[in-house]
């Protein structure tokens, strides 16, 4: 039985890693097909997997958070691989909408930490899909919240700076501060817990520190002091961490 922490460590997105990402979608060859493809794009497999490393980080941070418990990769079934541990890869969670697949969870007695990574990786990509997105969000928070109304629901959101307009960022980021408003367990079900907003730079790897705002919720620097919280204040003292 692990204690759990009193914080949750800040989540941090690897610059070299983003980097390494930035060389494909800038238009370099692809090192497993050794094909060229468009530039300022990921081919499908690319996009599929591009997100994975963020996962990882985040489910290293809330094993952390959770006093240093395991990091498994997720099974084909709908219990965890082991009673106490953070899984990460397609995690089944049976809501009361639709079966949903999350990147990561940490489930010991039913959901209590469930996360997506979404990603929006082109200018074509941003302008036909990025509403459709948000109703994406909408309905996996619902579907959890109507059937687990404790569970934390979580997402990183993440978009290469030159596939995203000035509208598309202003509109995207009022969404998404709305959409990641839910404080109480009787809060609407179509919100969730914690969202954060990343603009990356394909050429430098960096992160950019201006997008959004700095008073904005869902900078990636606030993700983990606004989970924490949440998770202390509705399994605290109850097991397994009593």
């Amino acid at each position: 039985m692990a204690d759990l922490s009193d914080h949750m460590p800040t989540l941090v997105i690897p610059k070299a890693k983003l980097k390494e990402w930035g060389n494909l979608w800038l238009g370099e060859s692809n090192p497993e097909t050794k094909q060229n493809k468009a530039a300022q794009c990921f081919d499908r497999h690319q996009s599929v997997n591009f997100a994975s490393f963020i996962d990882q980080e985040f489910s290293n941070c809330l094993a952390q958070m959770l006093g240093g418990i395991p990091v498994k990769t997720a099974g084909s079934g709908l219990l965890p691989p082991s009673d106490d541990c953070v899984e990460v890869g397609a995690v089944r969670i049976v809501g009361g909408v639709r079966p949903q697949n999350f990147d990561a969870a940490y489930r010991p007695d039913g959901p209590r930490v469930v996360f997506d990574s979404k990603t929006l990786n082109d200018l074509k990509s941003v302008a036909k899909n990025w509403q459709n997105m948000i109703n994406d969000l909408a309905t996996e928070a619902t579907t959890v919240h109507t059937r687990f109304p404790f569970a934390i629901v979580a997402f990183i959101v993440v978009v290469p700076k030159p596939a995203l307009a000035e509208k598309q960022q202003t509109d995207m980021i009022r969404t998404l501060e709305r959409l990641g408003s839910r404080k109480n367990v009787l809060d609407q079900a179509h919100l969730a817990e914690v969202i954060s907003l990343v603009v990356w730079n394909p050429t430098t790897g960096d992160i950019d520190t201006t997008v959004p705002p700095t008073q904005s919720p869902i900078r990636i620097n606030k993700f983990s002091e606004t989970l924490y919280p949440h998770y202390l204040n509705r399994y605290k003292g109850l097991p397994p961490h009593d």
